[in-house]
């Protein structure tokens, strides 16, 4: 099924049945057919067609999605821009993608030669009555890799990627015309759009949006509304977790909370899971390979700790550093196949050429998997420290970290030393109403960790940086070290 037909697809089949919804917003399925009718037709009269590329800088909102279905339907391309983004950094994305429209709420962004649709001009007109472009290699989403290396790329996904990726997904997650998920996760996010929108559509289920993930009302939306999954990040999960014991909703609705976009520690699934009483499905994935390659089984066995088994359709390898592959319970970078992978990063041959070699797309993580076949994610390649010429995988120390009472959440960077090369440093945040000192956890550290992996120093602070994803901001805090050590060798000058 190619997403451009959609639309119709339900409008037929059922047109009074739900569709998507937001705070303001509720949509039959006829309903956003003829929305999405209507915006293909502006877009076309404002010149889009087929290979070009429309800029959707929206928050979490139905015009989004009617948005992107309308780019589809006329055979172009979709790169969401988070609305957050300074001026520099969107027109960098919206000038780098060779965006024709840019579709945003208040105009605020002006890059000459784009044109700017508000909107709330997407809510009604006439509607094209052309038949959908259904070319499976068009272009489909532009999605822009968080930066943290350089300026962010252009990852191409065509439709043949996140028709094949929305196919594993219903069959690994089981999903259903049953299903209504919860929306919190960022739609300038392939996550979002995979896991939360295109997944429920495609099947006949349906989807409720919100604008963001609100620790305030979040249990209120799971009692009123009933949704059967939604999708989060870990962050998310610790501070659910960390909500007073006397808090406990109403969560019979909920088949299942997809857990991904970080690794996860295992106390906390654990603990989650035994509060709330729904299971935590941990999967990885990246934009490069369409949202996911592992998940642990909704029905089977699901090891905390590890991120599961691979999608049916993908295979996972462990690689040395000369890209050959590694037996059963060796670590090494992690390597995905499939028809999920990205075609590669806009114009630029090169690192597209660096990243998929031979079919496998490199995914600069590090990973192991058990005899069962899970696979475990053990540190990032550029984040994995060296000390002394020996290797240290920050998860390893903060999943030790986790461990101690009262912890909400941990962070370990390597910070440059002069003659070991680098030292290990970690943040640590606590949940409210608890509290803990450096030397109590570095005791803990003693007796888990062997000597050249313990943090040199552990810094107690309110809260861990996040990016807007909700990861944990690890440039950020390696930022605050140096100023940290700028200020202690002034000090000491």
């Amino acid at each position: 099924m190619h997403f451009s037909s959609l639309p119709d697809l339900r409008a037929a089949s059922a047109p009074d049945s739900p569709c998507i919804a937001d705070a303001t917003t509720t949509l039959s399925n006829s309903a956003f057919h003829s929305r999405v009718l209507s915006a293909a037709r502006k877009f076309a009269d404002l010149g889009v067609q087929m290979g070009d590329v429309v800029a959707v800088m929206l928050p979490n909102q139905v015009e989004f999605v009617v948005a992107m279905f309308a780019a589809w339907r006329l055979g172009a391309a979709v790169t969401p821009v988070k609305p957050s983004l300074t001026t520099k950094e969107a027109t960098h994305q919206i000038e780098d993608s060779g965006a024709k429209l840019v579709v945003n709420a208040t105009g605020e962004i002006v890059v000459r030669g784009v044109q700017s649709l508000p909107d709330f001009h997407l809510r009604d007109g006439k509607p094209l009555d052309e038949a959908p472009c259904t070319e499976p290699g068009a272009l489909a989403l532009l999605i822009y890799t968080s930066g943290t290396t350089g300026l962010p790329k252009g990852v191409m996904l065509d439709h043949a990627n996140i028709e094949a990726m929305s196919e594993m997904g219903r069959s690994s997650l089981k999903v259903t015309a049953a299903d209504h998920c919860l929306l919190v996760l960022p739609l300038f996010h392939v996550n979002a759009i995979l896991v939360s929108t295109l997944l429920p559509l495609s099947v006949g289920g349906r989807v409720t949006l919100r604008e963001r993930f609100d620790i305030e009302t979040f249990f209120d939306d799971i009692e009123q509304l009933q949704p059967t999954y939604f999708s989060a990040v870990p962050t998310i999960y610790a501070l659910l977790n960390a909500l007073p014991a006397q808090i406990q909703p109403d969560t019979s609705s909920l088949r299942y909370g997809i857990c991904g976009a970080a690794p996860a520690s295992a106390e906390l699934l654990r603990n989650f899971e035994a509060r709330y009483r729904f299971p935590l499905i941990e999967g990885y994935g990246l934009s490069e390979g369409t949202c996911g390659s592992t998940i642990n089984p909704v029905d089977g066995l699901r090891k905390a700790g590890t991120v599961g088994l691979p999608f049916v359709g993908q295979r996972i390898a462990i690689a040395d550093p000369s890209g050959m592959h590694l037996p059963q319970g060796e670590t090494g970078e992690v390597l995905i196949q499939g028809a999920n992978v990205m075609r590669g990063y806009l114009g630029k041959p090169e690192e597209t050429a660096k990243t998929i070699i031979d079919g496998w797309l490199h995914t600069g993580d590090i990973g192991r998997i058990d005899r069962d076949g899970y696979l475990s994610i053990v540190g990032r390649l550029k984040e994995m420290i060296i000390r002394g010429g020996e290797n240290i995988y920050p998860k390893e120390i903060e999943d030790v970290l986790s461990e101690f009472p009262g912890v909400l959440e941990t962070a370990v960077i390597g910070a440059p030393h002069e003659t070991l090369g680098e030292i290990v440093i970690a943040y640590v945040a606590f949940r409210p109403g608890f509290t803990g000192t450096s030397a109590a956890l570095d005791e803990h550290c003693v007796a888990r960790l062997t000597r050249y992996k313990r943090p040199v120093a552990i810094n107690i602070i309110d809260s861990l940086p996040k990016n807007a994803m909700g990861k944990i901001d690890k440039p950020n805090l390696r930022d605050q070290w140096r100023g940290q050590a700028l200020k202690n060798v002034t000090a000491h000058a």
